[in-house]
């Protein structure tokens, strides 16, 4: 690292870690190049698509724009967090099961985002799902079948018993 790289202090998929960063550096390059956590993806490079998703301190931001130095002190997660003890999360598991990716290449970025909008609203109507993706592109268009797991994972979630966080 150069003069300028700073280090900053983290909670990583429940784990607290540390990093040494340049100031320009966005989460999406630390999470990659620092940690290999490749769920999230760059491809518009501008926030646009929604594939390079991950949730700081609670909320989805476009990892490709955000620095990384924002993160200091607070709390990432990224789809690879997902899974507990092995198992699945239930939005996982119903993208799974309704075939809602093709290439995958925007999936962990859907996946985040459906969870989030399910941890907010159980029960999302159809427009609402749609609305609430809608910072999300696929260019495979497997949008039915994304939209037909987002309300199989809301059904999941309501037969399991699932309270939001």
């Amino acid at each position: 690292m150069s003069a300028t790289s700073i280090t900053i202090h983290f909670t990583l998929n429940g784990e607290r870690v540390s990093a040494e960063i340049e100031p320009h550096h966005t989460i999406l390059e630390v999470l990659r190049q620092q940690f290999a956590l490749y769920g999230a993806r760059e491809s518009c490079g501008q926030g646009l698509c929604g594939c390079c998703t991950v949730i700081v301190n609670g909320e989805s931001v476009s990892g490709c724009l955000y620095l990384a130095a924002m993160a200091d002190g607070g709390e990432v997660s990224t789809v690879e967090h997902l899974d507990a003890d092995g198992e699945l999360d239930v939005v996982q598991q119903a993208f799974i099961e309704c075939g809602a990716f093709q290439c995958g290449f925007c999936t962990s970025g859907f996946i985040l985002m459906s969870r989030q909008l399910l941890d907010r609203n159980p029960d999302p109507t159809e427009s609402e799902i749609r609305h609430f993706l809608s910072g999300n592109l696929c260019r495979c268009a497997a949008y039915p079948e994304i939209i037909e797991a987002v309300k199989l994972a809301a059904r999941m979630r309501k037969s399991a018993g699932a309270v939001p966080a």
